[in-house]
């Protein structure tokens, strides 16, 4: 609510007017509306908030990507988000030198593809250590060569199925790498003039430091703007407490495959009667034949059994389980 005059301010303003040291013009221009200048040819379709939140599920992918590229390359990877910012498509395409690592990725079921560029000298540097080399990027920039966009292309489909996770609270996507070039001109996925997110982040690999910039076109993100606020991104993201993490746990050692041996008993021979075993030699064995047998799971006695057999086949009947208190 607009303040209050008192009459005395009210006579002093009259006063002013009425003599001519204040101009209503003035007045009025002072109350007017101040106008903003819109930019038609930049509009603002990404804000602070949706670009702090591309910012966090890119920190979430470079820990992905910190933790499985060594796997691949033997060498230590760390990987920092650097920074985020709106720019039109032209601005980004216009900056990219020749020859240039763009993998273009489908973002279905999102609309159209996003853009990873990789710096020239990361990509030798991966060349070099699935080659078997040290991981020292070239002194001379040059094109890359068939088979080494071959190797590229391994690693590549690595990085976007790690893709999956940090876009898990937003969208469900299956992403996959649909090419690879290396000259700008041949990938214009959208217009000049169509805005995009362009997320910046270091790559450091044994000591080799480039950037990848993803590229991500306002057209593919439009249908989940919305969700691209960080109030929904942490309401919605999942409870990943120790119980489920357990409960994943318990389902893969459920379905793992253990080696069980039952053991007949044991004897001690020579050297000489081991090269010289006939079929239908006997061996003398340290058990009797109603003695309980030693069941291993792999090198550890963990039951007692008696033999048998079932469907025609060997069998052991479990009498008695070790505890690993026992």
């Amino acid at each position: 609510m607009a303040d209050v005059l008192s009459q005395n301010e009210i006579d002093a303003l009259l006063k002013q007017l009425s003599s001519g040291e204040l101009d209503v013009d003035t007045i009025e221009d002072s109350q007017a509306a101040k106008v903003k200048e819109y930019d038609f040819s930049r509009p603002a379709k990404f804000s602070k908030e949706h670009l702090r939140t591309l910012e966090i599920i890119f920190e979430h992918f470079g820990r992905l990507l910190s933790s499985n590229l060594p796997a691949y390359l033997r060498k230590n990877v760390q990987v920092e988000v650097m920074n985020s910012e709106a720019v039109t498509y032209s601005e980004f395409s216009n900056a990219l030198s020749n020859p240039v690592l763009l993998a273009i990725v489908n973002m279905s079921p999102l609309s159209g593809n996003i853009i990873l560029e990789l710096a020239t000298n990361i990509g030798y540097t991966i060349i070099d250590r699935l080659l078997g080399g040290s991981g020292e990027p070239l002194e001379k920039v040059r094109d890359f060569s068939e088979i080494e966009l071959s190797i590229l292309e391994r690693i590549f489909n690595v990085i976007i199925e790690l893709l999956r996770e940090p876009w898990g609270n937003v969208v469900e996507i299956d992403p996959y790498l649909e090419r690879i070039e290396t000259n700008s001109q041949f990938a214009q996925i959208i217009s000049p003039t169509e805005m995009i997110a362009i997320v910046t982040i270091n790559i450091n690999i044994g000591g080799v430091e480039g950037l990848m910039n993803v590229c991500l076109p306002f057209m593919t993100l439009e249908d989940v703007m919305d969700k691209l606020n960080t109030k929904y991104w942490f309401s919605t993201m999942q409870d990943r407490d120790e119980q489920s993490y357990a409960d994943v746990i318990e389902t893969a050692i459920n379905k793992a495959q253990i080696p069980i041996s039952a053991e007949l008993g044991k004897s001690t021979i020579t050297v000489w009667d081991f090269v010289n075993l006939q079929i239908g030699d006997v061996i003398k064995l340290n058990t009797n034949v109603d003695d309980e047998l030693d069941i291993y799971v792999g090198n550890i006695v963990k039951f007692k059994a008696l033999p048998g057999s079932t469907s025609d086949n060997y069998a052991v009947k479990v009498t008695e389980i070790y505890r690993e208190e026992e």
